[in-house]
């Protein structure tokens, strides 16, 4: 195998094993409603989106548009609507990982919460 390949494997085991803890975290919290883990998981992958959007926005601050056919005020509010909307489906469909993350940390302060834990100290 090449570089490459292990490291797509490498992530790919990563995001496994990050599902994986989530949904034994999400088990391990029976008192928890599923309206709030719902809140979590829409949070989560909101945050996804906008971090998806902030990066596509970088990549299309470089790009010239045409003079006679494009540019403007109304480009500008386009190109945002579509960067947004790039960062919403690529969040749904998967993302980068972000999203599990957050929704790791949160679950993971719910918990410390509901055992009496506030940043690693005993209450």
């Amino acid at each position: 195998m090449d570089i490459n390949t292990l490291a797509i494997y490498e992530k790919a085991n990563l995001a496994i094993d990050s599902s994986k803890n989530i949904n034994s975290k999400i088990s391990s919290l029976g008192q928890q409603k599923d309206a709030d883990l719902k809140q979590a998981k829409q949070a989560a992958e909101d945050f996804e989106a906008f971090f998806i959007s902030q990066v596509t926005e970088t990549m299309f601050q470089g790009i010239e548009t045409d003079g006679m056919f494009g540019g403007g005020n109304a480009e500008k509010i386009y190109r945002s609507m579509l960067i947004d909307q790039y960062g919403k489906s690529v969040a749904k469909s998967g993302g980068v990982g972000v999203s599990d993350q957050i929704m790791n940390s949160i679950l993971e302060m719910q918990e410390n919460k509901n055992n009496g834990v506030e940043h690693g100290k005993q209450h």
